[in-house]
């Protein structure tokens, strides 16, 4: 079923799916009206940006001026992370996450602000692309599965598989083919 970042929450809550999964962050405010799995995957807030632009973005305060122009997808976790340490960059919201960064390697923008799975990801991807902070994040966080409250049986199953796949050695496997 399609949802946005800006839907999920709601669509989650809706019954519109059963479970939702894949760059969702744990936060506070979604385990206070859904389900949150444990979490896997630790990650970070980064940026990505120009390759040979790497030397201009080493701290919050390199970004946050006017003249950085911030791009970012509505209503997740990378809008709200812009807005709350970037207050006087220049933020642009873009509607689809996965073209933003094309358009930051065309210099549509400077920065995005993404997690270091994806930072690592769109660097290999696209040798255009440089994500200097990768090894820095801003942030630190993990990955949950996100599903409606109510069926403790379905998410004691969910954290049960979650564990199961990092003990026997599957959630590294993954990342290092996937985004490594």
């Amino acid at each position: 079923m399609p949802t946005t970042w800006k839907t999920l929450s709601q669509d989650t809550a809706d019954g519109k799916f059963d479970l939702a999964l894949c760059g969702i962050t744990r936060t506070f405010d979604r385990e206070r009206t859904l389900a949150m799995s444990d979490g896997y995957l630790l990650f970070g807030k980064t940026i990505l940006c120009r390759k040979g632009e790497e030397g201009k973005y080493k701290s919050l305060s390199d970004l946050d001026r006017p003249e950085v122009k911030v791009m970012v997808n509505p209503g997740g976790t990378n809008e709200k992370f812009a807005k709350s340490r970037l207050p006087h960059a220049t933020l642009i919201i873009h509607e689809k996450n996965a073209e933003i960064p094309s358009l930051i390697a065309k210099g549509k923008a400077d920065v995005m602000i993404t997690e270091t799975m994806e930072a690592k990801r769109y660097v290999r991807m696209n040798k255009k692309l440089a994500a200097p902070l990768v090894d820095k994040p801003f942030t630190r966080s993990r990955f949950g599965a996100l599903m409606a409250k109510g069926d403790q049986d379905f998410l004691n199953y969910v954290n049960f598989f979650l564990a199961e796949m990092e003990t026997n050695g599957t959630m590294d496997a993954l990342e290092d083919t996937y985004i490594k």
